[in-house]
């Protein structure tokens, strides 16, 4: 008697491209409320715009690759670039700006390398790169944190703001936007102040700035869920924290007069976001357990580089590209061993 017999696979993993996205987007949640809060509704607009940007960008581009718009579009990978690249950018940027990121990473850094699963570079933190290179003005209007500000922008303001570059009345750029705790250490140790000193200012909580060592707490929480739920492992964001702990203990234990405390690096500008939730990026990082721990280590000790004698304040995004660019070599020699054959 013959039997009709579906072919193989006769068990299929329960995980897609589309569940893994989507998980990824829950995670982000706390920290975008968290940043809702302490900056305002310029991070909503980003969101809105990146992400619109991005997804039509990528039902443009799977029209002229002739590939199936409806089945790419729900795996959400466009909706999480688009975000990613928002929580990055400055609350208050211009539409343009935050539209120009968007186009960029998925035109170019996506879909002209082929496609989801096979760009060698992070897209969100290219299109950030881009125009953090391009347009450094516009990427400066980061308003202070609500307890820090004399005056906050409401909804409409903060829409005009985005769209028309306007402010309220009697208002300018340098009285609604300030410096990020990054980039004010960085620029008062230039000038010759001691960490004691530069601390000694209301912008300055626990460890990092006030507000911003809220943000990457609530990253941290939304980036624990993605371990509990297996969608990342631990290798990534455990040894790309070490390594900018550890690296920053030592400078700090060399002179903490010129080296602020290692928990500033850990809880200040991208880290965190970065651990969890961009360097992780499955298509981008190294996919050997002992390759994700060199290829993390490596963001780790880049950023804090970057941070203390590059010429940006934070290197987040930087060093997480120039890793992605060391990922094919760091697999190659990191391929464990296949059983039965010798080493």
């Amino acid at each position: 008697m013959q039997f009709n017999t579906d072919t193989s696979p006769h068990i299929r993993e329960s995980n897609s491209v589309g569940r893994v996205m989507r998980q990824v987007v829950y995670a982000l949640i706390p920290g975008t409320l968290a940043m809702l809060w302490y900056f305002g509704w310029g991070v909503m607009l980003n969101i809105i715009i990146a992400v619109t940007i991005a997804v039509l960008a990528e039902a443009l581009m799977l029209s002229l690759r002739k590939k199936p718009v409806t089945f790419y579009l729900s795996d959400y990978s466009a909706v999480v670039t688009g975000w990613l690249l928002a929580l990055a950018l400055p609350p208050l940027a211009p539409w343009w700006l935050t539209a120009v990121g968007a186009m960029f990473a998925i035109i170019v850094v996506k879909h002209l390398y082929g496609g989801i699963g096979y760009n060698p570079f992070n897209p969100a933190m290219a299109g950030y790169v881009m125009v953090l290179i391009s347009f450094p003005e516009q990427m400066t209007h980061w308003p202070p944190p609500y307890m820090l500000a004399d005056s906050h922008l409401n909804v409409w303001q903060s829409i005009v703001a985005t769209f028309s570059g306007s402010l309220p009345a009697g208002s300018g750029w340098d009285a609604v936007t300030m410096a990020t705790p990054l980039d004010s250490m960085r620029t008062q140790l230039g000038l010759n102040f001691t960490i004691e000193e530069i601390r000694s200012s209301p912008l300055w909580g626990d460890f990092g700035g006030r507000g911003w060592e809220w943000i990457a707490n609530w990253y941290m929480l939304g980036g624990l869920w993605l371990l509990y739920k297996r969608i990342i492992s631990w290798h990534i964001p455990v040894a790309m924290l070490a390594s900018l702990l550890a690296i920053s203990t030592v400078f700090y234990v060399g002179d903490p007069d010129i080296h602020p405390l290692p928990l500033f690096h850990l809880f200040s500008g991208g880290a965190m976001l970065g651990a969890f939730f961009i360097a992780t990026d499955p298509v981008s990082s190294s996919t050997t357990p002992k390759g994700r721990l060199i290829y993390a280590s490596g963001i780790g000790v880049l950023t804090f580089v970057i941070r203390s004698w590059g010429g940006y304040p934070d290197g987040v995004a930087f060093a997480v590209l120039i890793m992605n660019m060391a990922v094919p070599l760091i697999d190659n020699y990191t391929r464990p061993r296949v059983f039965g054959h010798g080493i």
